[in-house]
């Protein structure tokens, strides 16, 4: 009897440490709820203190050309690790470079660093300190995980060549990357190769996309201005009513694609806002509206431009009235070279499987002014997941997922090692 109680507890004594054995396991596969076996050690360690950075970069928003405390803030980490800083590259935007050996081969590694004119309706303790103003795209994660890897290059340097970490300001339809581009971008710093990454929210922590060929539309705005001739709202009779016009342009825009361009091609028009007026009484004079349009070629782009124009010069002009159309393509088509793609995608696969990257999907309509750089060099933008519970981006509830840091800055510091191989 005594004995079969001392089996008894041996057995569950090897149950337990069987348990606690896996949970070991588990744990060394697990940090907070991920694999994080195949990432950069180095970078998981500093997991808390890109947190933090990421962090103080939400809680102080900037919106595009206005970047001035973000600028400071990466120029000061950059100098930190011992990376050259080049300041005022396309007005705010912030190269750092890092050189070993005397190779020539280089490769640009890109964040986007501003934020929006949203109001954030989060409450947590870091949410942002400027009214009107956040980070409700994750250029805060993008701006941090870039900088992850700066520093775990600059200590390890396990490469041969130059990286240029590219900090990026007026990505939102403000023409940063162009600007850095017209600043001398590529002929100060040549990079053979160029990488983005955005999050992707609805996408788990921990996958990737990368994906050859077109991945983003092209991207315009326009403003439509309506001139008409007020009068008191009692006599409309008096008046050229342009909110009728505006009113009556808003449906026949929506024709445009719908019944002037083809079903095979994608094509979106969307009138975001309208103004007219200010008072009860008062037919104004003028009226404004604007949109955006979205194609997956500048010649398509072309062709709603003047689609538009014809619309709204014709309807204006059936009411007596007269429009004046502005129409500005401010991204192109992100295209991704098919060669550099595959050194992203293989990159990823180590880092966390291939079954957890992306390699086909179909393009989406959202736009990304990397387009422009990726146009000079060739390049890969893809995504990583930012949590299936993320909020869209734009909202005014969004925030990055600070467990996706450790996944982009790994995969920063990876492709560049791989772009930039020691020779044998």
């Amino acid at each position: 009897m005594h004995r079969e109680l001392d089996l008894s507890h041996l057995y569950r004594g090897v149950v337990l440490v069987t348990y606690l054995q896996d949970l070991r396991k588990m744990a060394e596969l697990s940090f907070f709820g991920r694999e994080t076996m195949p990432l950069i050690d180095a970078i998981v360690a500093i997991e808390e203190e890109m947190t933090m950075w990421r962090r103080d970069i939400h809680a102080h928003p900037e919106l595009g050309f206005e970047e001035a405390r973000t600028s400071e803030f990466v120029a000061e980490k950059l100098q930190e690790f011992g990376i050259s800083v080049f300041r005022g590259v396309g007005k705010t935007g912030v190269v750092g470079v890092l050189k070993v050996g005397n190779e020539t081969q280089s490769v640009g590694l890109r964040a986007d660093m501003d934020a929006l004119p949203i109001k954030e309706a989060n409450s947590f303790a870091y949410r942002s300190g400027t009214s009107g103003c956040m980070h409700a795209c994750g250029h805060d994660g993008h701006t941090t995980m870039l900088l992850g890897a700066a520093k775990y290059l600059a200590e390890t340097q396990n490469f041969r060549g130059q990286v240029n970490f590219i900090f990026q300001p007026g990505e939102e339809g403000i023409g940063g990357a162009k600007a850095m581009i017209e600043d001398g971008l590529f002929e100060q710093f040549p990079c053979d190769t160029v990488f983005a990454l955005h999050n992707a929210p609805g996408v788990p922590v921990g996958k990737f996309g990368a994906t050859p060929g077109t991945r983003n539309a092209a991207g315009a705005f326009f403003d439509i201005d309506i001139e008409g001739k007020g009068a008191h709202g009692a006599f409309p009779d008096q008046s050229v009513d342009p909110v009728v016009v505006a009113g009556e342009l808003i449906m026949s825009l929506q024709s445009v694609v719908s019944r002037k361009i083809g079903p095979a091609q994608v094509a979106v028009l969307s009138v975001t806002q309208v103004h007219a007026g200010d008072a009860y009484n008062v037919i104004p004079a003028t009226a404004r509206l604007s949109g955006t349009v979205r194609t997956f070629s500048i010649e398509l782009m072309d062709r709603i431009e003047q689609l538009i124009i014809q619309s709204a010069q014709g309807v204006a002009a059936s009411h007596g009235a007269a429009a004046e159309v502005d129409f500005r393509t401010v991204f192109h088509p992100v295209v991704n070279d098919a060669d550099v793609t595959n050194t992203a995608a293989q990159v990823c696969d180590q880092l966390v499987g291939a079954e957890n990257v992306v390699r086909e999907s179909a393009a989406g309509t959202g736009s990304e002014d990397f387009s422009f750089m990726a146009e000079k060099v060739p390049g890969c933008y893809l995504f990583v997941g930012n949590g299936e519970d993320s909020h869209p981006l734009h909202n005014p509830s969004f925030d990055f997922n600070d467990q996706a840091l450790v996944y982009g800055a790994s995969f920063f510091a990876r492709v560049a090692e791989a772009s930039l191989p020691e020779s044998e």
